[in-house]
Parts: C-alpha cells; sequence; structure tokens
C-alpha cells in the first residue's frame, strides 16, 4: 500500500468512525489539462453525470471520467472541462423546469456560480478510502447532525461564523466540488433538483465538500472531539 493510499484509508476510516457516516467520504480529483489520470478506476459504460458518480462512489463505485464520459455538460462546464450549453446559459434550460420564475431568474442564477478558473479534461472519483491520489476535494453526504460538526471543525481554530453558498441547481458540481476548490474553504449544500431526481440522495440528507488540504487539521480536531464534544453531544 502507498503511503498515500495508507494515508486517505486513515482519514475515511476515522472520518466515518467518528461522524458516525451513513457512507463512504468520496474524493474527487479533476485532471487538469496536459496532466494524466491517476492509475485505478475504470471508464463507466455508459456516460453517467458528475453527481451520479459522486454518489455512486460513497456507496464503492470508482469512476475515469474524461469529458466525454461526462452525461451533464451544465455540470462539467462548473468543472472547466467545456463551455456552458447556450440554453442553460441564457436560464431557459432552468427556467423551464418551473422553480424560477422568469428566465431572467434563472439567468442570474448561472451568472453567479462558482466555476472552476482553469480548463480540465475530466476527473477521477472514488471512495476515500481507495484514492491512491492526492484529492482536490473530499465530499460527504449525510444528515444535518453531521454537518454540524463540519462547522465545528471550521471554527475550531479562530473562532468566528460559517457562511455557505448553495442554489435550486447545481449541489455536487458547483456547491461541493467547485466552490470549496476556489474558495479553500468547506461548503455545505441542502442538495439541488438533479441530485434529488437522478442520485439516490434521502430527503434528509445534505452534502459538504472539504478542500484535501484541510483533512490533516480536521481530522486532528475530530480525534480531540472524540474524547469530549463527540461524546456529550447528542448524536443521530
Amino acid at each position: 500500500m502507498s503511503e498515500t493510499l495508507e494515508t486517505n484509508a486513515e482519514y475515511a476510516g476515522k472520518m466515518k468512525s467518528m461522524l458516525n457516516l451513513r457512507s463512504e467520504p468520496v474524493a474527487v480529483k479533476l485532471i487538469k489539462e496536459g496532466c494524466e489520470y491517476p492509475p485505478g478506476p475504470e471508464m463507466p459504460e455508459p456516460q453517467i453525470s458528475h453527481c451520479q458518480a459522486v454518489f455512486r462512489a460513497r456507496k464503492g463505485g470508482s469512476f475515469r471520467l474524461p469529458f466525454e464520459k461526462e452525461s451533464c455538460h451544465v455540470g462539467a462546464a462548473v468543472l472547466g472541462m467545456t463551455e456552458t450549453p447556450a440554453k442553460a446559459a441564457s436560464g431557459e434550460f432552468h427556467a423551464g423546469i418551473g422553480i424560477h420564475d422568469s428566465v431572467e431568474a434563472a439567468k442570474r442564477m448561472m451568472d453567479e456560480r462558482v466555476m472552476i478558473p482553469y480548463r480540465t479534461i475530466g476527473e477521477t472519483v472514488c471512495p476515500l478510502k481507495d484514492a491512491d491520489f492526492v484529492p482536490d476535494v473530499v465530499i460527504i453526504i449525510d444528515t444535518a447532525e453531521r454537518m454540524y460538526w463540519i462547522v465545528s471543525l471550521m471554527a475550531g481554530g479562530k473562532g468566528g461564523r460559517a457562511s455557505f453558498s448553495t442554489a435550486p441547481f447545481q449541489c455536487a458540481c458547483e456547491d461541493v466540488t467547485a466552490v470549496p476548490i476556489v474558495t479553500g474553504s468547506p461548503n455545505v449544500s441542502l442538495g439541488c433538483f438533479g441530485c434529488r431526481k437522478k442520485t439516490d440522495m434521502a430527503g434528509d440528507e445534505l452534502a459538504c465538500g472539504i478542500p484535501y488540504g484541510l483533512m490533516p487539521e480536521y481530522v486532528s480536531r475530530l480525534e480531540r472531539y472524540s474524547k469530549g464534544p463527540l461524546v456529550q453531544a447528542k448524536r443521530g
């Protein structure tokens, strides 16, 4: 076992046991233009979306997804792989779903997206415990009680309050992948229409993306919490 895989397996095991997660933490690595995919996961047949890959990975699935295997080009655009389809960029596509009152309202949502600022050719998505590479972000999907502890991890060092960014669409691609990568901070999402339509996201579940660089600090703090706050608090 490589040192990277051993470290990721340790992080995943500790997060899962100490937070009492119902499924595996997920590793996501975006592949920059000119870079190689890490070894391991194979390409799926047929195409799948980023959100489907993430939600299948929490149950053990591993995927190498070049752009041509991405079924959702709106999500792929947020992740730096392509341009946003014209009907989505204009607001027409999302307005047609019926959540927004107008094309203009849907367009504003699209205009305000947080997007990966560099070109990518694809991604690798798998359980963190199986990641023999350095991910960009670690995603967990679980109940509000588990997400509370992410806020505690964020505030534990410097205090203050946590703020999160979300919208009715693009939970997995934007909220918990692009936003944490771009901002360098965790982001919690209530889910989105696409995730709740195309994946097994349960009604009581939220999602959170954590920049991988924060994992050593957060796992260490969780270990301290496991001897105090995590024992004392009511756990769901």
